[in-house]
């Protein structure tokens, strides 16, 4: 049986799916960016994105990397890479996700094995609506350090404390940005054009962490 919720994300949840067939609807997939496939021990939730969905992550995508370019760190953005491990029954495609301490062990991959490589070091969530399975868990079995969660109002920054997250007010992989500041640039984000933004974020950037 399916649940279905509405947008602005649509979310199905579909039960009892063997890992074969998660397997094989990854594979009729490859090439496509959406929909999105978070699976849990039979539960398959199968998401697609809006506009509004899509914004918001292409925002936080380009900000981190804006940042991280300004603070001369090096910083791979993966995107919705699949991550899964038939072991543990488990798989989910982030919104975006960055590779930051252990960039070189996983650049110029064309496919990722967790079972070998490692787990990105930030997860980004898009949760314009509740998740029907939540990457939470799944994140930190598979060990991923940061996960950034954005709802649409506030970002949250969450590191993993044990077997579970906790929030955190900065980010530990790119310890000089700040849930709250970026939170804060992500709204100018939403009214300013894509040319003045980045040159206002950078602008208000170098005054906080000047002053």
């Amino acid at each position: 049986m399916a649940t279905v919720i509405s947008p602005p994300e649509e979310r199905m949840v579909l039960h009892n799916v063997s890992w074969q067939t998660y397997e094989r609807i990854l594979e009729e997939h490859l090439d496509s960016s959406a929909p999105r496939f978070t699976y849990d021990n039979g539960d398959l939730e199968i998401m697609t994105l809006s506009a509004e969905h899509e914004w918001y992550n292409r925002l936080i995508s380009d900000l981190a990397k804006l940042l991280a370019r300004d603070l001369r760190i090096d910083i791979l953005d993966l995107g919705s890479t699949t991550f899964k491990r038939e072991a543990k029954r488990r798989g989910f495609e982030p919104d975006t996700c960055f590779y930051v301490s252990r960039i070189g062990e996983v650049r110029g991959k064309k496919r990722l094995n967790l079972e070998v490589d490692p787990p990105p070091d930030i997860v980004v969530e898009i949760a314009v609506t509740e998740p029907s399975i939540s990457k939470f868990p799944i994140c930190a079995d598979f060990g991923v350090p940061e996960i950034w969660s954005y709802d649409g109002r506030r970002l949250q920054m969450y590191h993993l404390a044990g077997a579970e997250y906790v929030e955190v007010p900065a980010s530990i992989a790119l310890p000089q940005l700040e849930a709250e500041q970026l939170g804060e640039f992500l709204e100018l984000g939403k009214t300013m054009d894509s040319v003045t933004w980045p040159d206002e974020v950078l602008h208000r950037f170098h005054k906080k962490n000047s002053g």
